[in-house]
């Protein structure tokens, strides 16, 4: 049963069903992004996370309870650093998100698949052996994304904005490590409900504590529809992405997380009328070409 299971993660049909969830999680993940700069003006970076991980968890916790799933683990201490690297990205990508126009927010966060098409050789050596040139061209790419990078943030650098720029490219570098951690749960046999589980337990837990110490802004009614959106998104969306990595291949499927990109930048244009300068177009535009390049180069 186990190499019949291992023959149909390989084949490439599964592959495309990987990509098509992650286009799936593209568009709920820019409608996430569109709640989280909404909410902001409202609520600290540590309220938005609270809620968007707690009304995760409820809805979870009522799924494995409803059906008698089983929450033991033999991965528990691999479930806990994702959970922990997952929740620290979060954070920086929803501070980025409340101070940065929403597609630059996310194109900084979403140069994850550069710094993931590094990481995979080494993390995860039996999936897609590189040969030298391909390393080669995979460096090319990453220099290449970081002109963009520093395109895209040019305006930072004479503004209030470069601690958000920075911010929003250090929450890139915390998803690449939280994607090779949901692969490599994938590889283990983890299904996609449990990750989804611990990552919204631990992420609950750890903003809650932070936003009691930090700050707690009263609930109005106003602000249920908001934060239900909210919740509903970033639930649904963490469930097509986890398994988009567990059934297709890592860098085809983290170079179509580019989809958001054009969702959030849409979504931006027409909710807040946010325009973007030329050199700013041309950044993003690198950003997404080398990162797609690379990981076509390491496939």
């Amino acid at each position: 049963m186990r190499k019949y299971r291992n023959a149909v993660l390989r084949h490439p049909k599964h592959w495309q069903l990987g990509s098509y969830w992650m286009l799936l999680a593209g568009l709920g993940f820019a409608i996430m992004g569109a709640f989280v700069k909404a909410g902001a003006a409202r609520f600290t970076t540590s309220e938005l996370v609270f809620y968007r991980s707690a009304f995760g968890f409820l809805m979870i916790a009522a799924l494995v309870c409803w059906q008698g799933k089983p929450l033991k683990t033999p991965l528990l201490a691999m479930q806990m650093r994702r959970a922990g690297v997952g929740f620290t990205a979060l954070l920086l990508f929803f501070y980025a998100i409340a101070h940065l126009p929403l597609a630059t927010a996310i194109t900084l966060n979403y140069t994850s698949p550069m710094f993931l098409a590094l990481l995979s050789p080494w993390l995860l050596r039996g999936e897609h052996p590189l040969s030298r040139q391909q390393q080669q061209t995979l460096n090319l790419c990453v220099v290449g994304g970081f002109v963009g990078v520093c395109l895209l943030l040019q305006p930072a650098f004479h503004s209030n904005q470069l601690l958000a720029g920075g911010i929003g490219l250090l929450s890139g570098i915390g998803a690449a490590f939280a994607y090779v951690h949901v692969k490599q749960l994938g590889i283990a046999g983890e299904p996609d409900w449990r990750t989804v589980f611990y990552f919204t337990l631990v992420c609950t837990i750890a903003s809650g504590g932070w936003m009691l110490i930090d700050h707690v802004t009263t609930l109005q009614w106003q602000d249920l529809p908001l934060l239900c959106g909210l919740g509903v998104s970033a639930t649904l969306s963490q469930l097509a992405l986890t398994r988009a990595y567990r059934t297709g291949n890592t860098l085809t499927v983290a170079s179509l997380a580019y989809s958001t990109v054009v969702f959030a930048t849409l979504i931006g244009v027409l909710v807040w009328d946010e325009t973007l300068s030329a050199h700013e177009i041309i950044g993003m535009l690198l950003i997404v070409a080398f990162g797609i390049l690379s990981s076509r180069s390491s496939r």
